[in-house]
């Protein structure tokens, strides 16, 4: 299976268990060619066997290995990522994306996957990268404000949603390999449940490849210990300040390959440190106060 950096970091650095793996696909151990429904994979009419809607296995290009993922062929293909019908927690999904240059991809977060076909429950908007292979290197989330972001066409890039479905309304924040598309995350639209990501051949042009999925549960704000310390802003662009009633030992910022980038001993309550000089992307923040230490996610923007 691929290398889960994001983990590896979590498990053997911070020594943590509070991360539950859930889908790790890197598409090696299938055979080429229409991919039967397995555990978290299935399609829009939730066809057991062979069918056109089912995501293909190719070799023709591979973010990690040999094989990958494909969605094209105009509107046949509505695969979709089951995500298990989740209500409450905080998860991460993550997936590299290829579109040939000339092409486009798509997909949208569903809520409440029923056990026949689908009529869709659209959790976001249309989600779309090149849309009508009308503006290349641009993608557009149509959710409740249309938003525009950058990506790469003939490259691999990362493709990271965050999901809060521990709030009233649970919302999703998409980030293009580490930037996000908004700072703002969105609310789900239609019902308060996590079920899938629908990867649906929208048009014609529409060509993409996916590779090295990775969805995690990540650790819920009342693990935090709120009363000990808390971060902020996040997303950070310049400070990143620490809100604590005891002294802060020790503040440790690590990159998604486990390499510590920052690191201080400031000794000192609610201190402050300095990220203006590390690129955007996702951090992981290791806070020591005397006996106890927590890690929080942070967005370097």
């Amino acid at each position: 299976m691929k290398k889960n950096y994001l983990l590896t970091l979590v498990i053997l650095v911070f020594a943590f268990s509070s991360h539950a793996q859930i889908i790790d696909d890197d598409f090696e151990s299938y055979p080429l060619g229409s991919l039967i429904p397995v555990a978290h994979w299935s399609n829009w009419s939730q066809s057991t066997g062979s069918s056109s809607e089912n995501i293909t296995i190719s070799n023709t290009y591979a973010s990690s290995g040999t094989q990958s993922g494909f969605i094209g062929n105009g509107g046949v293909q509505d695969a979709l990522l089951l995500l298990g019908n989740l209500t409450s927690g905080l998860y991460t999904l993550e997936f590299k994306m290829y579109v040939p240059s000339g092409n486009s991809g798509y997909f949208n977060i569903q809520g409440t996957i029923p056990g026949g076909v689908l009529t869709g429950v659209f959790n976001s908007g249309d989600i779309y990268f090149n849309q009508d292979n009308a503006s290349p290197g641009v993608g557009v989330d149509l959710a409740q404000d249309t938003i525009t972001f950058s990506f790469p066409h003939d490259a691999w890039f990362t493709v990271t949603i965050d999901f809060n479905l521990d709030l009233g309304v649970p919302t999703y924040q998409i980030f293009i390999d580490g930037t996000p598309i908004d700072p703002t995350p969105y609310s789900f639209q239609d019902d308060a449940t996590l079920g899938a990501i629908d990867f649906f051949s929208v048009g014609a042009t529409h060509v993409a490849y996916y590779d090295d999925f990775l969805f995690d549960n990540t650790l819920s704000v009342d693990e935090f210990s709120l009363d000990l310390f808390s971060v902020y802003p996040n997303p950070v662009n310049d400070i990143l300040n620490i809100n604590s009633r005891a002294n802060v030992d020790s503040i440790s910022i690590y990159n998604i390959l486990g390499k510590t980038v920052l690191e201080t001993k400031p000794n000192s309550i609610s201190p402050s440190i300095d990220m203006r000089s590390l690129p955007s992307g996702i951090y992981l923040v290791k806070v020591v106060i005397g006996d106890n230490s927590k890690t929080i996610k942070v967005i370097k923007s």
